[in-house]
């Protein structure tokens, strides 16, 4: 009879555990406790902001994910945060809402840059103690747009450089590229066909100081691991 029960929590933790990935895109990684628990958090699609994108996009609601770092921190089970990146950008507050969340964090935390962590997902790529990007993973740079009416006058203009500033300031304290070099980067002419911006890929990311390593899986989770233990010690 015990086993049997014990048999059915099982069945009803994994349960639980895959409606959790299906609904947040989150997981927590080695519940036996012996090297301590690390929470998984992938930031996919597009990052949604006040308003809900169409039931088509994939997106990161940062309802979800903001709550979940709340938790962590006060988590005695969790030791660690794996961020997974995979987004084209987003809102630019919920994006930097997310990323100043994540780098307050207690807790050692490293991130994983995968298909690409465009736009507002850069701050969030460099909000983590260490980064990583695999060697086809991608970053977009460019300035901030804007979707929708505008007013044609310079204090719009002076918004713009504002919320500008907000970003570069963010990336450029939590990686080694300085200022001049990221607004170069976001302003070239020669890259993309429709717009202005930088594309990089894996090392050319290391190279420029966004990004800590080139590097995967294996990786991520063995230098999380590592951090864990050094604060142990």
């Amino acid at each position: 009879m015990a086993e049997a029960k014990n048999s059915d929590k099982k069945i009803e933790k994994e349960e639980h555990k895959d409606e959790r990935i299906e609904q947040t895109g989150q997981v927590t990684l080695d519940e036996s406790g012996k090297l301590g628990d690390i929470h998984l958090i992938s930031i996919i699609g597009e990052i949604e902001g006040h308003e809900n994108l169409s039931n088509n996009s994939k997106t990161t609601k940062y309802e979800h994910i903001l709550p979940s770092l709340a938790a962590i921190e006060d988590s005695k089970d969790i030791q660690g945060v794996l961020v997974l990146l995979n987004t084209m950008g987003g809102d630019v507050e919920a994006g930097l809402a997310i990323a100043e969340m994540i780098a307050s964090l207690s807790k050692p935390t490293v991130s994983l840059v995968l298909g690409g962590s465009h736009s507002i997902g850069v701050p969030i790529a460099v909000s983590t103690d260490y980064s990583f990007i695999v060697p086809t993973g991608t970053m977009v740079i460019h300035p901030v747009r804007m979707n929708g009416m505008i007013i044609g006058v310079p204090q719009t203009f002076d918004y713009f450089k504002l919320i500008q500033d907000r970003i570069t300031g963010f990336v450029c304290s939590h990686c080694s590229i300085d200022k001049k070099t990221l607004e170069d980067l976001m302003t070239e002419t020669g890259i993309l066909t429709k717009d202005v911006g930088t594309i990089l890929v894996g090392e050319e990311a290391v190279k420029h100081g966004i990004i800590d390593e080139v590097g995967g899986i294996d990786r991520a989770v063995g230098k999380l691991r590592e951090m864990i233990q050094d604060g142990r010690d």
